[in-house]
């Protein structure tokens, strides 16, 4: 029984063997580390301001929910998603009627790139791949460079 513990013993004075004394770059590496550590602490506690409840703020919290664009042009389209139903089989509708969508901004807003939202994806495919709705209204952006996001509308 004492064989097991005299291996014990040599495999932790084997690990502490291991351990090298500190170099001059870990030195400063470690500096480094604890000077940040003193900056990030001390303007976290001078930062403590009333937060802004007024209907700007909300504002600013809902440009901030979207990138911020140069807006040149926004249109909102009801698109009919019927065509879909009729034409495509029952197990391929969702991902017709996400590129009729894409063709159907395309072709109005006369723009080559057209990115469809994760809203809007849920929207289409939020019941299964078989049943996306009938139509879709959707509020179209086009940025400087001819770029155009798809949106949902936004609640009146």
């Amino acid at each position: 029984m004492s064989e097991p513990e005299t291996e014990e013993k040599t495999a932790e004075t084997a690990e502490e063997e291991v351990e090298h004394p500190p170099t001059e770059e870990t030195a400063e590496i470690e500096a480094e580390e604890a000077a940040e550590a003193v900056t990030e602490e001390a303007p976290a506690e001078e930062e403590e301001k009333p937060t802004e409840t007024a209907p700007a703020a909300e504002a600013e919290e809902a440009a901030e929910g979207e990138e911020e664009i140069e807006i040149v042009e926004e249109k909102v389209y009801t698109i009919p998603l019927r065509h879909t139903w009729v034409v495509t089989p029952r197990g391929r509708r969702a991902p017709r009627a996400v590129r009729d969508v894409r063709e159907y901004v395309a072709h109005h807003m006369k723009a080559e790139e057209v990115a469809i939202s994760d809203d809007i994806n849920s929207a289409i495919w939020g019941r299964s791949i078989n049943k996306p709705p009938r139509k879709i209204t959707v509020r179209a952006v086009k940025d400087k460079e001819g770029k155009v996001i798809v949106y949902p509308t936004k609640a009146a």
